[in-house]
């Protein structure tokens, strides 16, 4: 069994600043430098396999990676990195945030290790910079470079299909989806998974998949531009519903919807993605699937600790389930 003093010996530090540090006492200060060669040395010599049952208190960095414009445009990336905030808050971690990778890349050795929020456009040589200096990492709702880093996401994948299956069971069988493009890695545009899903399960259960219109970034501006484009082309005769990738884009759906007086859920129902706070104050209020946000950071810092103290375990990709929440835009039937 590992012991303090054999840390304390190969660390040149105290068995006194080493059994604080390991026992998480918040009135120790400490280099980051000092904490990384403890832990470092720690999980060398094996010492978290006797002591399971310990927790770390590592410092940390917050990568967020989304423009100014985008934060008005779609409130969910600040709500994680809020929900973040406040968890570290809580768990009295100490953390810093870093809205370039350069920066933190610069800054790495004052940390154990970093948690990545956002969406914005990244290269993976910079992700592989990253991780020379900071192997330690989680993306949440994102996954850049599985290879590398740990990620925890909503399972979207299941989310649509699910609403497929729930607007078949309720009898509507021309089936439309709306959606944008999903992130840029590389300068490399990708599909989302919420398009590709659609197309292929929609096909699967027998349904045509004519109704997708998939385009742009996810804001309002570009949902209203997309409401538009879909009475253009279906002049009167729409579909029977609409899965809606994002609240973002179904915001501005309905405005172009309503400018029309298309009657939703009457003319055509709608189920949505993301329940952010807006969608209840929309008109009508937008059914909607639930992405908990805090089960997600909970879950993102428990993998990060555990990376720390178990450096050369597999990488994680793990999905987490939605719900839905009922409101106006699209009631099922009673079962």
């Amino acid at each position: 069994m590992t012991t303090i003093k054999e840390i304390a010996l190969e660390s040149g530090y105290s068995s006194a600043t080493v059994s604080r540090l390991l026992n998480n006492d918040p009135n120790l200060s400490i280099t980051a430098d000092t904490k990384n060669k403890i832990l470092e040395i720690a999980n060398r010599l094996g010492y978290w396999k006797d002591h399971q049952e310990k927790k770390i208190r590592p410092t940390i960095a917050l990568l967020y990676r989304v423009n100014h414009e985008e934060q008005l445009q779609d409130e969910y990336f600040t709500s994680l990195k809020q929900a973040l905030i406040s968890t570290v808050e809580h768990e009295a971690l100490e953390m810093k945030t870093f809205y370039d990778i350069n920066d933190l890349i610069d800054n790495a050795s004052s940390f154990q290790g970093f948690i990545g929020v956002g969406a914005g456009p990244i290269e993976n040589a910079s992700l592989r910079k990253l991780h020379e200096v900071l192997p330690n990492g989680v993306f949440v709702d994102t996954n850049p470079a599985p290879e590398l880093f740990d990620s925890i996401r909503p399972n979207l994948s299941l989310t649509v299909k699910n609403a497929i299956d729930l607007f078949i069971k309720n009898g509507y069988e021309r089936i439309g989806f709306i959606g944008g493009f999903g992130p840029k890695h590389d300068h490399i545009q990708e599909t989302d998974i919420r398009s590709t899903t659609f197309a292929d399960y929609i096909k699967v259960r027998g349904k045509e998949n004519k109704w997708m219109f998939v385009d742009g970034p996810f804001s309002v501006e570009n949902g209203y531009k997309l409401g538009k484009r879909v009475i253009a082309k279906c002049k009167g005769n729409l579909p029977d519903a609409f899965l809606i990738a994002s609240d973002t884009l179904a915001v501005g759906v309905l405005q172009a919807f309503n400018e029309k007086n298309i009657n939703v859920p009457k003319d055509t129902a709608i189920l949505s993605i993301n329940n952010s706070n807006v969608v209840k104050y929309v008109s009508p209020p937008l059914s909607s699937y639930n992405i908990n946000q805090q089960e997600m950071i909970d879950m993102a810092l428990d993998m990060l600790t555990n990376l720390i103290i178990k450096p050369d375990r597999a990488h994680m990709d793990v999905n987490m389930n939605t719900n839905l929440v009922v409101r106006k835009s699209f009631i099922p039937k009673a079962e």
